[in-house]
This record gives C-alpha cells, sequence and structure tokens, in this order.
C-alpha cells in the first residue's frame, strides 16, 4: 500500500530546523520522534545554514540590509556560545570540598605547593591528607545500587520504585519493588516536586462550545482517532511562559505543541497545526480540549474544519475530562519545571522542548503503556499489525 505524500510548509520546516540548531537536539534525534526523513531534514538544515551565514541562493539574491541581519545573527549566535562555555567553567568551580581535594592534586602536579593550595582554596591540609587515605583504600561497590542510581539519574529524578523496578528488571537485575523502596531509603534517592497553580482557563465568554464527544474516552484502539489539548504555564523569572500542547490517546504522545509569552488563539493553532503537519490524520478525527477562549475562538474552529476534524469540550468546570492532558503537565513539571530556574524564555523553551523530545516521547516509562515509552509502543504496535492482519485472513 502507498504512503501518502506528506507536504510541509515554511514554518514548520524552520520549526524542525530550530530544535536541531538552538536547542541541541539531534537530527536522527528529532527525525525518529516528528517521523521525518533524515535526508530531508539535513536539507532543509543546510537551506537554513545557507540564509544565515550569506551564502548565495538561487533566484534570492540578498541586499545590503539582509547580509548584515545574517552577520549579526552569527555573531549572536557565536556569542551564546562563548556564554555557555564561561557558564560550563564557572560550574566546575564548586566550593564544596569533595571538589576542592582533586583540584588541590591537580595543583601539586604543576609544583604549586599543598599548603599554598590549601589556603588559597579555604581548606585544611589534615582533612586533604585524610581524603586522599580513604580514596587509597578498596571499595565494595554494589552493583545493584550502581544500577539503581543510574536509573534513577537517567529519569531525571523522577522515577519512584515502581518504575525503577520495571526499568531494572528490564535491565536483567532481578530486584522486587520493595528492595528498590529500601535502597531508595538508605540512598535518599528522593522525586522531588511540588504543586503550584496558576489561572490559565477563561470559560466566561459568549463563544460557541463543542459537545463533550470524547467522554472520557481515554484507551483509544489506534493512533490518531483522539487528541486531546490543553494550555499550561511556565514559569521564567518574572514572567510567564506559555505552553499549548496536543497528545495522542493511543500512545500519549505530545505530537504537537507551541510556546509564547502571551495565550492567543494562535498559539493553540500552532500547537494543533504542528499535529496535523506531523501525523496527517484521517478526517473524523476527535480533538478534545476544555472550554478555554482559545478552543472557542473563529481561528481554531476554522482549522478544525479544514481538515475535518471533529472539535470536543470537556463540561464546564470538569477539569477531569481533559486529566490525561492535565497529567501530562503535572509530570513535565515534576520532573523538570520545578527543578529548574529559567533565566529567559529561550532557555525555557529549549529545556522544555528537550523534555519532549529527548526524555517524554523516547525514554520516559508510561504504567498504562506497560512501562514503554510513546514512541517504543507506537513502534511495537505496528510491528505487530501485520501478524493480526494475517492471522484474520
Amino acid at each position: 500500500m502507498n504512503q501518502k505524500r506528506r507536504a510541509f510548509d515554511a514554518n514548520f520546516k524552520l520549526q524542525v530546523v530550530q530544535m536541531i540548531k538552538d536547542q541541541g537536539l539531534s537530527i536522527s534525534q528529532v527525525c525518529q520522534d516528528m517521523n521525518l526523513g533524515e535526508t530531508a531534514v539535513r536539507r532543509w538544515l543546510k537551506q537554513v545554514t545557507a540564509e544565515q551565514t550569506g551564502q548565495p541562493v538561487i533566484g534570492k539574491p540578498l541586499t545590503v540590509d539582509q547580509q548584515r541581519i545574517r552577520q549579526l545573527e552569527a555573531e549572536v549566535r557565536q556569542l551564546r556560545q562563548d556564554n555557555d562555555i564561561l557558564k560550563k567553567g564557572f560550574s566546575l568551580l564548586c566550593p564544596r570540598t569533595e571538589m576542592s581535594y582533586p583540584l588541590v592534586q591537580q595543583l601539586q602536579q604543576k609544583a604549586i605547593p599543598v599548603q599554598q593550595s590549601c589556603r588559597v582554596l579555604e581548606i585544611s591540609r589534615s582533612g586533604y591528607y585524610a581524603a586522599k587515605q580513604r580514596s587509597q583504600r578498596p571499595k565494595v561497590v554494589c552493583p545493584t545500587t550502581v544500577r539503581l542510581r543510574s536509573v534513577f539519574a537517567a529519569s531525571e529524578r523522577s522515577y519512584g520504585s515502581r518504575r525503577l523496578c520495571d526499568a531494572l528488571n528490564k535491565q536483567g537485575v532481578r530486584i522486587g519493588r520493595y528492595r528498590v523502596r529500601s535502597l531508595m531509603r538508605i540512598h535518599q534517592l528522593k522525586p522531588v516536586w511540588q504543586r503550584k497553580f496558576v489561572h490559565t482557563t477563561d470559560s466566561r465568554h459568549d463563544l460557541p462550545v463543542f459537545d463533550n464527544v470524547l467522554n472520557r474516552q481515554f484507551e483509544q484502539p489506534s493512533a490518531n482517532q483522539a487528541w486531546v489539548a490543553d494550555i499550561t504555564y511556565i514559569r521564567v523569572r518574572n514572567s510567564w511562559l506559555y505552553l499549548a500542547a496536543v497528545l495522542d490517546l493511543f500512545s500519549r504522545k505530545i505530537v504537537g505543541w507551541a510556546m509564547a509569552p502571551n495565550m492567543p488563539a494562535e498559539l493553540v493553532c500552532s500547537a494543533l497545526q504542528m499535529a496535523i503537519t506531523q501525523r496527517q490524520p484521517s478526517p473524523g478525527l476527535i480533538v478534545h480540549s476544555d472550554r478555554g477562549s482559545q478552543y472557542a475562538s473563529q481561528d481554531y474552529r476554522d482549522l478544525l474544519d479544514q481538515y475535518g476534524l471533529q472539535g470536543s469540550m470537556s463540561r464546564k468546570g470538569n477539569c477531569w475530562d481533559n486529566a490525561v492532558m492535565e497529567r501530562f503537565f503535572l509530570n513535565l513539571k515534576m520532573e523538570r519545571v520545578w527543578r529548574q530556574d529559567y533565566a529567559n524564555h529561550q532557555e525555557a523553551v529549549r529545556d522544555v522542548t528537550d523534555y519532549i523530545v529527548g526524555f517524554y516521547n523516547s525514554q520516559r516509562l508510561h504504567s498504562t503503556l506497560g512501562y514503554l515509552s510513546p514512541n517504543v509502543f507506537e513502534r511495537k504496535m505496528a510491528d505487530e499489525q501485520p501478524i493480526l492482519v494475517s492471522e484474520k485472513t
């Protein structure tokens, strides 16, 4: 059966290129998550790079002002890279003693006396020699504890005992949940999160609303049958960044998202357009949301009508009708946002995108999916589909 050829507009191509260049994601990672071909993405990347560096493009000669803009953009990127190097360098100058002792040893190799190094670093010589003697003792390392710490760190310190137990069992470590819980308590491996709340839904409007077509049917038999959408906030120092996301109920995968410092109807339309462009759904797909004014706007309704999608909205004041998306936002904040201090919007956009593409869609274990990640679950179901068809025939 021939696959339908997908068409991508310039905005979507630029979004993909920005994920790779500005947000630090790899080409293979983005292509795997968004189901794109690497050849096409590399071509888009080359085209944007050629325009930004001022190289001549056939049919589009650059003016003097455009060349100056490209030059300024290149200088800004260089300054950002230099700033990142300084940040990483300063993070190594940690004042804790366990970081100071190795530094004393390195300075000693450069003919700097221990006494002088300890005086400058404000640590005691006796403490340094005691730590050096302890480091020479043979240590007994428990392999299970090492594996446990590794999995816990890879989960961004977000997994509890259930997910850690399942992840270790998949790695061949035979261990029970209560043993995992005991080791977490001994080694103080605690998932850290806190609750905050900011009102983002304004349902006090006179705009038309959709019926609750989804009606909490959160379990879907196949992909692109029902999506849920919503908006949440992200704290950025003294301001806010708003995230609009679209989630496929079949695999719990985030298929579209957009971020902006405010909440116009264009924000939710951009997230839905990204999902449509990436997944190419058939007409009749249900798109469920709350009764926010953005989702009741004429632009959003026109976008649904353009692709033959069916709108659905939660009952007034009932957050449980969109519980799956609410849970994703809670996971995002527990596992990433609440543990960060974003200096600006660009830093927040880069980190949230990395969470969605690099962790949530590709690595995070979902109990609803049998402790598989959304990408792995979709590939597994796609591999099993031909088998089911052959059995029916």
